[in-house]
C-alpha cells in the first residue's frame, strides 16, 4: 500500500514565510523559489493575494511571481482569500490557485471572519472563475485533527468540507493538522474517513510538528496509500498558537525518512539543506530541520 513515489509540495514560501516575524523582501524570496527548484521540488507555494497590511510577510507577490519561470515544468501555486484575490493573482499571471477552509467554526469564525457554510459559499464563486481561466485549484482544509478553541475535530467534520471542496472542483485537497496535536490512531481515523468519499490520489497531508508528531503522522498516511505531502524547507513557520513551538514539518527530514523507505521523491537532500540554511540566515532564526542540525553537528565534530 506504500507507494513507491510520493510528491512534496514546498510551503515554505508561503505558508513557512507568512508565519516568520521578519518579512523577506521580493528578491530573497524569489531566491529561496528558485533554490528549491534547483533542489528539485516541482510543486512550491509562492506566495498569497491577501491583504498586505494583515500579513506583509507576502506582500508584492506579484512580482514574485513575475521573476519565476513558469515553462520549467514548475507549479507554483499562490492563496486566494476571495474574488478580489483570485482577480489579482489571474492579473500576475498565476496558473494554480489554493483556497483555505476549516473544519473548527470557531477557527473559521476567528481566522478569516466568516462560518464554514459563508467560506465554501465564497471559494465555490472563486474556484468556478478560475476554472473557466484554465486556472487549477488546490484545497486546503485548516484543523483537522485538532482547534485551538474546541479541540478535538471529529473525522466526519472534515469529510463534509473536503466533499464540499472536491465539488467544486479542488483537484485535491490538502488536510492539515494546524496545531500539530494529532496522533497516528487519530490520523488513520481521518484519512480512512475522508477517504471514504475523495480518492486517495487526491489527498494530500500537511503536518505540523509541535507536538513532535508529524513524522509519526506522515509514516501513517504512507502506509494507508497516501502519495502526496506539504513541508517546509528548514520548518519554517512556527505554530501560531503555541509560542517558541515548531510549526511546519521540515522538508528535509521529510526527505531523509522517504530515503530510507526506498520512496522515489526527486530531490537532492544536499541541496535543500543549503537552502534551508540560507534562507534561516537572512531571517536570523534557527533551522528546525534534525536531519540539517545533525550534519551540521556532524560535519562540526561535535
Amino acid at each position: 500500500m506504500i507507494p513507491e513515489s510520493v510528491r512534496i509540495v514546498e510551503v515554505g514560501p508561503r505558508d513557512g514565510l507568512q508565519n516568520e516575524p521578519t518579512a523577506l523582501g521580493v528578491p530573497d524570496r524569489v531566491a529561496l523559489i528558485r533554490d528549491l527548484a534547483q533542489c528539485g521540488l516541482r510543486h512550491i507555494e509562492a506566495g498569497s493575494f491577501v491583504r498586505a497590511d494583515r500579513v506583509p510577510q507576502m506582500a508584492e507577490t506579484d512580482r514574485v511571481l513575475a521573476r519565476l519561470d513558469h515553462n520549467a515544468g514548475i507549479g507554483y501555486p499562490v492563496l486566494v482569500p476571495n474574488m478580489r484575490g483570485l482577480e489579482n493573482a489571474l492579473d500576475a499571471g498565476a496558473r494554480e490557485i489554493a483556497v483555505f477552509a476549516a473544519a473548527s467554526e470557531t477557527f473559521s469564525l476567528r481566522n478569516i471572519n466568516c462560518s464554514i457554510e459563508q467560506s465554501l459559499e465564497r471559494f465555490s464563486a472563486v474556484a468556478e472563475k478560475a476554472s473557466s481561466r484554465g486556472i487549477r485549484t488546490r484545497g486546503y482544509i485548516s484543523c483537522v485533527l485538532g482547534c485551538p478553541y474546541e479541540g478535538a475535530v471529529p473525522p466526519g467534520s472534515v469529510l463534509e468540507v473536503a466533499k464540499r471542496l472536491s465539488d467544486m472542483g479542488c483537484y485535491e485537497i490538502s488536510l492539515g493538522d494546524t496545531i500539530g496535536t494529532g496522533t497516528p490512531n487519530a490520523t488513520l481515523a481521518l484519512i480512512e474517513t475522508v477517504a471514504s468519499a475523495i480518492p486517495l490520489d487526491n489527498l494530500a497531508v500537511h503536518f505540523h510538528d509541535t507536538y513532535g508528531q508529524a513524522l509519526s503522522n506522515i509514516l501513517i498516511a504512507l502506509q494507508i496509500g497516501v502519495s502526496v505531502i506539504d513541508s517546509s524547507v528548514a520548518g519554517l513557520g512556527g505554530c501560531p498558537y503555541a509560542r517558541g513551538a515548531s510549526g511546519n514539518v521540515a522538508t528535509e527530514d521529510v526527505v531523509y525518512m522517504l530515503d530510507g523507505m526506498g520512496i522515489r521523491h526527486g530531490i537532492d537532500l544536499d541541496l535543500l539543506i543549503t537552502a534551508g540554511r540560507t534562507v534561516c540566515a537572512l531571517l536570523d532564526r534557527p533551522v528546525m530541520s534534525r536531519v540539517s542540525l545533525a550534519r551540521q553537528s556532524k560535519s562540526s565534530g561535535n
